[in-house]
């Protein structure tokens, strides 16, 4: 179980880092576009007005992908900002209560943040709406990816919930991705600090 949830957080990680790439080639071709145009325009005094369309909507809907896909990857890696330093003052048994409280309190609010975002997902198809950009997209079509961040989100911090509550140190602590570091990924219970 635990290699399938790695792979899951990885290949959110993954898919954000191709949104992330996608983001960089749609303004590189829109620059590209203006550097034409604007060499055109000294050279043969006319500018042939050279777009991407909509690259700042793309560019917005590839920025909302990567931000939301990256989140559980992001958590599992220790990357996200904790406040480690009330943390470290505690006994070992009051950091495990507030481990377990503030993984699970997370996970009830990434859930219901999942569910309502599903949701819009689906009144998004069902009443056609569409981007108001020069390409009317389809906007269920970037709100997947978002929908799709939080329940892999929800995911992650039952798992780190989970692990709290069985006594281990939460992979995203001395930030280990789990499985990902040199015995980080053994099954071994290591009771937390």
């Amino acid at each position: 179980m635990r290699k399938i949830l790695d792979h899951l957080y990885r290949g959110s990680g993954v898919v954000a880092a191709v949104f992330l790439a996608a983001i960089c080639v749609v303004v590189l071709l829109q620059v590209g576009a203006n550097v034409i145009d604007a060499l055109a325009s000294w050279l043969l005094g006319h500018s042939f007005g050279l777009v991407v369309p909509s690259y700042a909507e793309f560019a917005g809907f590839f920025l909302a992908g990567t931000s939301f896909l990256a989140l559980a990857y992001t958590l599992r890696c220790g990357a996200h900002i904790r406040v480690s330093m009330i943390i470290q003052t505690l006994s070992t048994a009051q950091r495990r209560f507030v481990e377990i409280w503030c993984a699970g309190l997370g996970a009830v609010l990434s859930a219901y943040f999942a569910v309502y975002t599903v949701g819009l997902v689906v009144e998004s198809i069902e009443f056609g709406d569409v981007s108001p950009g020069m390409v009317a997209l389809p906007l269920w079509i970037p709100q997947v990816p978002m929908a799709i961040g939080l329940i892999v989100l929800t995911v992650a911090l039952v798992d780190e919930f989970f692990e709290a509550l069985a006594g281990r140190e939460p992979s995203y602590v001395h930030g280990r991705f789990a499985g990902g570091d040199a015995g980080a990924g053994d099954d071994v219970s290591v009771p937390m600090e």
